[in-house]
């Protein structure tokens, strides 16, 4: 494997594993600077029940969302390989998929600026929500009565066609992303507003300022616009 192969397929462990040096991410972004096929960042989440809500939230700042499809967050089981699946359509605007169930929200008027979003789902009525910069979108439903899987491969800035794998060129991220938290429960509208304007609360999912790493610390750099 090649040495530019070796900093981007990066290995990220959520949690409290001692195995690799932990750094406070919450000022980096993972960046992602050309279409590629093997150019992603892979988690792992210690998960010891089935999800049955989340919200996640993610700053991405990219070109990309007036040429083409992209990315954001991936989330496979052996069982479904989207089983959540965090998207941005060209022609459609962002998707949300729940255990291999799609549904879409129209997205704003497309800027070159970077987006703060956050998208919200639970199980017990099935609504699930989009906000872009705090503000949100017309609410869906999508798969009532579903619980998401435990042991999870979770990559970010390439779409799963398989555990861990079955990755396409034409639909990596290109540009940065940070500030990846997910939380195992819905936050009120208020809330995300205090997470959208920098606001700490502790996720118990993916916790972005607790990622270890045991690759390079150049994959992750100061991002260039957001705070």
């Amino acid at each position: 494997m090649t040495r530019e192969k070796l900093l981007w397929r990066v290995l990220v462990l959520i949690g409290f594993s001692k195995a690799f040096d932990q750094k406070d991410m919450s000022s980096k972004a993972s960046v992602f600077p050309k279409v590629s096929d093997d150019s992603y960042v892979s988690l792992k989440a210690q998960l010891k029940e089935p999800l049955k809500a989340f919200t996640g939230c993610f700053h991405i700042y990219t070109e990309l969302a007036m040429t083409r499809d992209y990315s954001i967050f991936s989330y496979a089981t052996k069982k479904q390989f989207n089983d959540i699946l965090i998207f941005w359509s060209f022609n459609r605007g962002y998707l949300l998929s729940v255990g291999g169930s799609g549904i879409c929200f129209k997205a704003p008027e497309v800027t070159m600026a970077p987006e703060h979003i956050c998208t919200s789902w639970e199980s017990i009525t099935g609504i699930a929500e989009l906000w872009v910069d705090g503000k949100p979108r017309a609410r869906k439903s999508l798969n009532k009565g579903y619980s998401v899987g435990t042991e999870a491969s979770i990559v970010l800035g390439q779409d799963q066609d398989s555990f861990g794998g079955g990755f396409e060129a034409n639909q990596s991220l290109v540009g940065d992303l940070g500030d990846g938290n997910m939380w195992d429960f819905v936050w009120t509208p208020d809330q995300i507003n205090m997470v959208y304007v920098g606001g700490t609360f502790s996720p118990n999912v993916l916790d972005w300022k607790a990622l270890t790493s045991e690759a390079p610390g150049e994959v992750f750099v100061k991002p260039q616009l957001w705070p």
